[in-house]
């Protein structure tokens, strides 16, 4: 039972503020688990070709991989996982946003605030570190940003605001896309593939030939670039637009406390799995076809069209995602069949972190060396394996002594002081 406010003045104890934070198993939602092991699996999927190949592979539009089998596997993987599920777990992030931050209040509502936003400058830190040192893939950055813009002003947004903002950014892709077509020229394009093929040899002679000092140099020149360099900038804003997107789906759905009344929506969630698995699968197939026949560098009219497709098949079929898993999770089999992504969801940032820590000791030269090694098809074979063979056994074994992994209590003690260690307490 959650204790009453507390009406003290004096700052709260660390004991007080991690308890605040964290949620003990008893008054954990298991959907939610259940939901983040889901998105952990589909994103080690979609990450896979930035450990194994560089970011700026194909900047000239040809093929990497000749095999028919690695060019299916590719447009599969893109028209049904790309997107999706960082997608996924920002939805997942606006409604523990909302959950964690009334329960500080509840608990400390002087104090909520402040909390939260250490909690976030936390995650900031680990993604930076992940970012600038091991993989420029890193999202916990975009994550840890994107929620303290929510703390200081978002969350005050009413739900009609909300809904208006969730709207302009599903216009975001047909508007950016209007725009560069109106900037990009030519020459712009052909200087743009000129720096992606530069970054591509250097990715190569670093991540496939170096040593790890070579590859930490190369993935901070990497994110510097990113942040640095205008045109970079400009997709890296529409990455954080539809991240954010989907974080406020959470935070309205959140508010709406729709996890919380799962039964009682069950007609509402059929219809709307059916509706969000036909304009996924459309503007999919749509987004597929349109860019693997129009594969020459800079924009074009029919690739702003593949853009407003993908977009749009990105919510989609996230949504899809998200209601066949709650449905299935509703009974008592579906949970059982389940357990497994449960138990990775319930550690996700150990496993995130986890995920690329294998994958560099696979691909990286002073690992096993498998840069430019695995196509498509086996590196999908290879993110099921990683997920199934080391990180769901590796989520059971932790969690029969331990409330949390260990990355998440190392989270909790930075952030809030303590013991984050948090192993199972023994029965009372």
């Amino acid at each position: 039972m959650p204790s009453p406010p507390s009406t003290s003045s004096r700052p709260p104890t660390a004991s007080t503020s991690a308890a605040a934070a964290s949620l003990p198993v008893a008054e954990r939602l298991p959907v939610l688990d259940i939901l983040r092991g889901f998105a952990l699996m589909g994103i080690l999927i979609m990450n896979m070709p930035g450990f194994s190949t560089s970011f700026f592979v194909e900047a000239d539009g040809s093929h990497l991989w000749k095999e028919p089998y690695d060019q299916f596997a590719e447009q599969v993987r893109e028209a049904l996982f790309s997107g999706k599920f960082n997608s996924m777990f920002s939805l997942l992030f606006g409604i523990g946003f909302t959950i964690q931050f009334a329960r500080m209040q509840q608990r400390d509502p002087e104090h909520a605030t402040a909390m939260y936003l250490r909690r976030l400058v936390a995650l900031l830190a680990f993604g930076v570190v992940h970012a600038w040192v091991f993989w420029p893939g890193d999202v916990l950055h975009t994550y840890a940003l994107l929620g303290i813009v929510l703390v200081l002003g978002l969350r005050r947004v009413g739900d009609r605001g909300l809904v208006a903002l969730i709207a302009c950014g599903l216009l975001y892709p047909a508007v950016n896309g209007l725009v560069r077509l109106a900037v990009f020229t030519k020459e712009l394009t052909a200087e743009r593939v000129r720096i992606a093929q530069a970054f591509e040899a250097s990715n190569n002679a670093a991540f496939g030939g170096g040593s790890f000092v070579d590859m930490v140099r190369e993935n901070t020149r990497m994110m510097n670039h990113f942040y640095t360099d205008w045109i970079n900038l400009w997709g890296t804003a529409g990455w954080y637009v539809m991240l954010g997107m989907t974080m406020l789906i959470g935070v309205l759905a959140g508010r709406r406390r729709w996890v919380q009344h799962i039964p009682e929506l069950m007609p509402q969630i059929r219809r709307l799995t059916w509706w969000a698995l036909g304009i996924g699968l459309a503007c999919g197939v749509a987004f597929t076809v349109i860019f693997e026949l129009n594969r020459e560098p800079g924009p074009s009219p029919i690739k702003l069209l593949g853009s407003v497709c993908y977009s749009l098949s990105r919510v989609a079929l996230m949504i899809f995602y998200v209601l066949v898993i709650v449905r299935v999770a509703q009974s008592a089999a579906g949970r059982r069949w389940m357990a497994p992504w449960e138990a990775a969801g319930r550690m996700p940032l150990t496993n995130y972190l986890m995920q690329t820590a294998i994958c560099l000791v696979l691909f990286q030269h002073w690992g096993l060396g498998l840069w430019l090694k695995v196509g498509p098809a086996l590196g999908l074979v290879l993110s099921l394996a990683i997920f199934f063979a080391i990180q769901v056994p590796w989520s059971l074994w932790w969690l029969k002594s331990h409330e949390r992994g260990p990355m998440e209590a190392l989270w909790a003690r930075w952030t809030y002081g303590g013991n984050g260690s948090f192993r199972r307490p023994h029965a009372a």
